[in-house]
C-alpha cells in the first residue's frame, strides 16, 4: 500500500522550493541572458549561487556531497515546483544531463572518481555531459548498434573513437561519460563499457553544435569526435563490458526526473490559461465558460493528475529497491504525451497569445516536444511494454 501522506518535512521543502521559484526565479525570466540555446554559463552560475543561497542547490544528491538526500518520492514533489519556471532546474542543478550524471557517479563511481569528477559537479561550478548517441548507423533506440570502439592497449589503457551526436551541455562542460563498445587487447568483444575523463582530454573535438527547436539545455547539443582518446585504466567507470547495465542506473530514474520537471512546466502554462480564461470574454462571457475552453481544462487537470500519481508510483517502486523499468517506461510515455497535451490546449485556449512572447507558454511549447524523443521515444517505450506483456 502506497502512502500519498505527505511528511511534514518534505511538505515544507516543497512549499520553501515553490516559494524559490515564485518570487527569485520567475522576475529574471524576462530579459535572462541566453544564447541561441539557453542561459549563459555566467548566468547560470548566478541562478546556481541563489539556490546555493536558499539551500536548494542539488538536493537529489547525498548530503556528504552537498545536497539533501531527497528519495525518489521526495524529488517527485521538489522537481515538479522546480521545473514550474524554465529556470528552475537549472539554478538548482538538477536538469539534465548533469542530475542524471550526478546520480550515476553516486552509485557506480569509485572514491577517488567521486572526488575527481563528481564533487566538482555537485559544486554546480562545473557541468557534465553523457556521450552516448551517435547518429545514423549507430547507437540510438537501439543501443546495440553502438559503433564507438575502445581499444585496450598492451599497459591496460584505452584508446576510444567514434563519432557521438545530439550530445547535451557539451559547450562548456568539464567532465565527460563516454560510452564506447569495448575490445580488450586479444580484440574479442566485451561489450559496451563507461569512461570518466575530463572534456578537455586529447582528441575530444567538438565538431558542431547542432540547431535544434529547444532552447533550455545550457551548453547546446553537439557532435562529437572522439579521435584516438587515450584514457588510463583508471578512467573505466565500474566494471569494464557493464556499460548497459549502468545506463539502466542513470536512464531509468532520469526518465522520471524529466516527468518531473516537466509536469511543473505544464502546471505553470496551465495555470497561465486559466487565468487568462477567467478575463478574457468572448460571446458576453469569460471564454472558460463556454464549453470548448472549460472542457480544455477539465482534460488539463485529469492528463495532470494521472501524471502525478503515476510519477509517485514510480518513484515509490524505485525507493522500495526495484529497478521500475517497466514503470518507468509508462511513465516516460504517458507523462511526455500528456504533458504535450497539456501545453498545446493552453496554446489554444491562449489563441493568439500563445504564440506570442507575451507567455513562457510557447516556449514550453517549442521545448516540450523534444521530450517524447529523448531517453527513448514513445514507439520504442510502447514496443518495450508490449514485449514484457507477451512474455
Amino acid at each position: 500500500m502506497i502512502d500519498f501522506e505527505i511528511p511534514a518535512d518534505l511538505a515544507e521543502l516543497r512549499d520553501r522550493t515553490a516559494a524559490f521559484i515564485r518570487e527569485q526565479i520567475i522576475p529574471l525570466e524576462n530579459g535572462a541572458p541566453r544564447d541561441h540555446h539557453g542561459p549563459t554559463e555566467e548566468f547560470r552560475l548566478h541562478l546556481v549561487g541563489l539556490a546555493r543561497d536558499a539551500g536548494l542547490l542539488v538536493p537529489h544528491v547525498s548530503k556528504e556531497f552537498g545536497g539533501l538526500g531527497l528519495s525518489h518520492v521526495g524529488k517527485a514533489l521538489i522537481f515538479e515546483e522546480s521545473g514550474y519556471s524554465m529556470l528552475g532546474p537549472v539554478a538548482m542543478h538538477i536538469a539534465a544531463p548533469d542530475e542524471g550524471n550526478m546520480h550515476l557517479l553516486e552509485v557506480v563511481a569509485n572514491a577517488d572518481q567521486k572526488e575527481r569528477f563528481l564533487r566538482p559537479v555537485t559544486s554546480g561550478q562545473h557541468r557534465s555531459m553523457f556521450m552516448m548517441t551517435e547518429p545514423d548507423g549507430g547507437a540510438g533506440s537501439d543501443p546495440s548498434m553502438m559503433k564507438t570502439r575502445a581499444d585496450e592497449q598492451a599497459d591496460g589503457s584505452y584508446r576510444i573513437n567514434g563519432l557521438k551526436w545530439l550530445i547535451t551541455s557539451a559547450l562548456g562542460a568539464t567532465v565527460s561519460i563516454i560510452m564506447a563498445r569495448t575490445f580488450d587487447r586479444n580484440g574479442t568483444d566485451v561489450g559496451a563499457t563507461m569512461f570518466l575523463t575530463e572534456s578537455d582530454a586529447p582528441g575530444i573535438e567538438i565538431a558542431e553544435v547542432l540547431g535544434t527547436m529547444d532552447h533550455n539545455a545550457v551548453g547546446g547539443h553537439a557532435v562529437i569526435k572522439l579521435n584516438d582518446v587515450h584514457l588510463p585504466a583508471e578512467s573505466v567507470l565500474g566494471e569494464v563490458g557493464a556499460g548497459f547495465r549502468y545506463a539502466q542506473v542513470r536512464l531509468g530514474p532520469a526518465r522520471l526526473t524529466h516527468c518531473m520537471r516537466w509536469l511543473g512546466a505544464a502546471r505553470r502554462c496551465h495555470d497561465i490559461a486559466v487565468d487568462y480564461a477567467r478575463t478574457r470574454h468572448a460571446f458576453g462571457k469569460p471564454i472558460g465558460e463556454h464549453e470548448g475552453i472549460g472542457f480544455q481544462i477539465a482534460d488539463n487537470l485529469t492528463d495532470m493528475q494521472t501524471s502525478r500519481l503515476l510519477i509517485q508510483h514510480c518513484a515509490w517502486v524505485l525507493d522500495s529497491g526495484s529497478q521500475a523499468r517497466e514503470e518507468s517506461s509508462m511513465a516516460k510515455l504517458y507523462v511526455s504525451e500528456a504533458t504535450s497535451r497539456v501545453v498545446d490546449r493552453c496554446v489554444q485556449i491562449l489563441g493568439g497569445r500563445g504564440i506570442t512572447d507575451r507567455t513562457v507558454v510557447r516556449q514550453v511549447y517549442e521545448d516540450i516536444r523534444a521530450f517524447r524523443i529523448y531517453d527513448g521515444p514513445s514507439e520504442v517505450h510502447r514496443m518495450a511494454i508490449a514485449r514484457r506483456a507477451l512474455r
